[in-house]
């Protein structure tokens, strides 16, 4: 296959290289016994650990408290993993298409983008920096965004009705990540809506037991990495080698824990 902005050339090395058993690993999850018809403890754990990945100040176990037996607590310490618990609701009861991944931002981002950019590109120059004021990243031209967008919902679509096994599965699931986290096409939510697409494109074409996996925790767990991982590829997006995101595809497989 070929597609407009995600390269398959690193496929066949990452066949190699992904360990055994892939299949049953996935095929051995589900959901946790606290869950309810009102409340997923997974879900509650990919919003937790994609929210402190950007800095969020919250533990799961407070989270579990609030969502699930309904504890009190400031607004301000739970609205915003309340928000993504909610993106992830509605992107398991609908398509993965492009209108959805604009909805899925309005939803995830309504406590700290302004309402009128929600779900929408933005419209300047966006470069991430770090701590002490170096720039890490310098993203996508404002200008180039809708054609690099579209690019990337090209393939998606194409990926979705190709057949592919579960390791092609999981390779291309952590390309869209990587891609749509190097576009960077919104205000701010990037890597929260990156994060759940990953996790969306895994559910529509494994089912529901995608939901199960805990790779926002392991990211958070290996934020270092995480983040080295995606520098491997480039600094700017106009300059960006694909070629060296085998470290980062790598890394999905390591949220089951065992093979």
């Amino acid at each position: 296959m070929k597609f407009e902005i995600i390269p398959t050339n690193l496929l066949a090395t990452y066949l190699e290289q992904v360990p055994k058993g892939l299949q049953v690993s996935f095929d051995a999850l589900h959901e946790a016994e606290i869950s309810t018809d009102t409340f997923s403890f997974y879900t509650s754990v990919a919003s937790v650990f994609s929210s402190k990945i950007e800095g969020e100040e919250i533990e799961l176990d407070s989270y579990i408290k609030h969502k699930a037996m309904g504890m009190e607590f400031k607004s301000d310490y739970t609205k915003k993993i309340d928000d993504l618990y909610n993106a992830y609701t509605f992107a398991k009861q609908n398509r993965l298409t492009p209108q959805n991944i604009s909805q899925v931002h309005i939803l995830l981002a309504q406590n700290f983008v302004q309402r009128h950019k929600l779900g929408k590109f933005r419209s300047h120059h966006m470069y991430v920096a770090t701590d002490d004021g170096r720039i890490e990243y310098v993203a996508t031209s404002p200008y180039e965004i809708e054609k690099e967008m579209q690019k990337l919902y090209s393939d998606i679509d194409n990926l979705l009705k190709a057949e592919l096994n579960i390791e092609e599965v999981f390779y291309y699931a952590a390309f869209i990540h990587l891609v749509f986290v190097k576009i960077h096409p919104w205000n701010d939510g990037n890597g929260r809506t990156a994060r759940l697409l990953e996790k969306w494109f895994l559910a529509q074409k494994l089912g529901e037991k995608a939901w199960f996996l805990q790779s926002e925790k392991m990211y958070y767990q290996q934020h270092q990495a995480y983040y080295k991982n995606i520098r491997l590829v480039g600094l700017e997006y106009s300059t960006l080698d694909l070629n060296q995101a085998l470290p980062f595809l790598l890394m999905l497989p390591k949220s089951i824990a065992k093979f």
